[in-house]
């Protein structure tokens, strides 16, 4: 078992340190009641019922009744306790996965699959919920009583205690094997969880394209290939378990029909009493139940270091965004990329030595090939992937100096594929920000001209969009974005292909909305229809990573045989 897990799981708990202590000596005290019963029982039958005393008999029935009702006390807060302080722990693991989840890079989901991650936020983190309410504490009380016990036996009698003991290799040695195989079985559960989930994941969200190709049935094999590793996994772990427990059954067995042969005889010989016999099956009994929990508890914990194993490979990610640094409210909106060079991945160069600088206020668009670099230069600006080489400057301030949430908030985004949360259109307007009222969210919506649209919808404002907002088109998704990107009112706006999906009579109200907040604002437009860009106050061409040509919409006309200008005339051609 590796400790340095372990150690990790530990850190956990520190928060709740008092309600573990508590839990722990809750757990020592059911192990130090436990072993008085057989006593008390042994007192009951060779005092009281042999000679027949009845005054003894009774104050030995009431203190069965006294411990009896004090462990049941004991269980019922060592249960309670236990439950609370493991789901106290989960939800913070929780939080901390997902909170380490929407800081991360967007290079680290490329590589990553969504279900996969979903696997360690919500199934790997439940599965450490019996690790902190019967694992770490749990299991020390298990030792505990043991030990108690064989010294209770000792005390009783020592040869019957010998024989007792000469069943523990057999039970210890099938305990070592189910342990390991249960390990292994547990481990290959988990990662056929989290390929399925992965896989469902994907294919749910590309369902269109499944169904397109009409390849339903292969998808499905491939499913039912992972359900039956899925299903192999788990019976192998079920039948570890069929096995183990009735093995444990018979030694137990063994042990108590050793205790009565040797207990007739010294009954009989008058060497021991009917009460210190009857204590030993008793004694037994309560031996092999910790020993089967112990190692139940063993594989519970083998299990939790499986899990967070998982889970601490996410909140270990490091983190090259520096959250932390200093933050900037006063960006005003120059922009400057300086000798920029970037891969997503090593060798295959996607931005080559750019360079270009944006000042206040001015529009920049980007033209160029699909894969020529358009989208990857935006996703450098916000930080979603780290460059390779050079520098890039806001206000003459490297990114790497901004904080990256003061830097994001600075920077509005119209993407051409427009993404939706499930919930209310008045709820995807604001994303939960508290400052943004009902009445700038109509303001907004009225400057966009989609007021009128949101009114026609069942509810209106509180129409309730489906996921990624599939119950709309993609122009009115569009359109509820541009109200998204006004209320945001940022130093910075990007479109990125913002109106490729939008008719002509929309596009003109969105334009008018574009003129009305680039005022005064640093914009980057990228966008294949060139009519939209004409005024811009620089245009970039971009070709395999490199720009190639630069300047106004004029400038680059006058070009001789420009590829700006064989764009324009092929475009306007068709």
């Amino acid at each position: 078992m590796d400790f340095t897990l372990i150690k990790r799981l530990f850190s956990f708990i520190k928060p709740y340190k008092l309600k573990f202590i508590g839990l722990v000596l809750l757990i020592l005290l059911t192990a130090l009641l436990s072993p008085l019963l057989p006593l008390l029982v042994q007192y009951t039958i060779d005092q009281a019922i042999g000679p027949k005393d009845y005054s003894k008999l009774q104050y030995a029935l009431v203190g069965m009744i006294i411990l009896l009702t004090i462990n049941s006390l004991v269980a019922y807060f060592n249960t309670l306790l236990s439950s609370v302080l493991s789901q106290n722990i989960i939800a913070d693991i929780r939080n901390q996965v997902f909170e380490k989840i929407i800081k991360l890079r967007l290079k680290y989901f490329d590589d990553t699959q969504i279900g996969k991650l979903v696997t360690r936020t919500v199934s790997d983190v439940e599965s450490l919920s019996d690790v902190f309410s019967s694992g770490f504490a749990a299991i020390s009380g298990d030792f505990l009583q043991l030990i108690l016990i064989i010294g209770m036996m000792f005390s009783l009698d020592v040869k019957l205690t010998l024989i007792c003991l000469c069943t523990i290799p057999p039970l210890l040695i099938s305990t070592y094997i189910f342990k390991e195989k249960v390990k292994k079985s547990f481990d290959q559960v988990r990662t056929a969880v989290a390929n399925m989930n992965a896989f469902v994941q994907e294919r749910i969200s590309g369902m269109s394209l499944v169904q397109i190709f009409a390849v339903e049935n292969e998808q499905y094999n491939k499913f039912k290939n992972l359900n039956q590793e899925h299903k192999k996994s788990n019976i192998k772990s079920i039948l570890y378990y069929s096995v183990y427990f009735p093995v444990a059954d018979v030694i137990s067995a063994l042990g108590i029909g050793l205790i009565v042969w040797y207990g007739a005889k010294g009954i009989y010989n008058e060497e021991l009493t009917i009460g210190i016999v009857t204590a030993f099956i008793m004694y037994l009994n309560q031996f092999f139940r910790p020993i089967r929990m112990i190692a139940d508890r063993v594989n519970t914990l083998q299990m939790g270091v499986v899990s967070v194993s998982r889970i601490i490979e996410i909140l270990d990610e490091p983190l090259v965004e520096n959250y932390n640094s200093e933050n900037y409210q006063s960006i005003s909106g120059n922009i400057r990329f300086k000798n920029v060079n970037f891969s997503y991945k090593e060798g295959q160069n996607i931005l080559k030595n750019i360079n270009f600088e944006i000042n206040k206020g001015e529009k920049l668009a980007i033209v160029g090939a699909t894969g020529s670099g358009k989208t990857t230069i935006i996703n450098l600006l916000n930080k979603f992937y780290p460059i390779n080489a050079g520098e890039i400057l806001i206000d003459n301030k490297n990114l790497d100096s901004i904080n990256l949430n003061s830097l994001r908030s600075q920077i509005g985004m119209v993407m051409q594929d427009v993404f939706l949360f499930s919930g209310t259109i008045k709820e995807n307007f604001s994303l939960g920000d508290a400052n943004i009222t009902d009445e700038k969210i109509i303001e907004a919506a009225k400057i966009v001209g989609v007021h009128d649209l949101i009114l026609s919808l069942p509810g209106g404002y509180n129409y309730v969009v489906t996921e990624r907002g599939s119950t709309l088109s993609v122009g009115q998704r569009q359109l509820i974005s541009f109200v998204r990107i006004l209320l945001q009112d940022t130093k910075i706006l990007i479109l990125d292909e913002a109106t490729s999906s939008i008719d002509s009579e929309n596009e003109q109200l969105i334009q008018q909305a574009i003129e009305k907040v680039l005022s005064n604002k640093t914009a980057i437009i990228i966008a294949h229809r060139l009519s939209t860009i004409q005024k811009a106050d620089k245009i970039m061409v971009l070709e395999k990573g490199e720009i190639i040509e630069m300047g106004s919409h004029n400038e680059l006309l006058n070009l001789e045989n420009g590829t700006y200008k064989k764009l324009i005339e092929a475009q306007f051609q068709d």
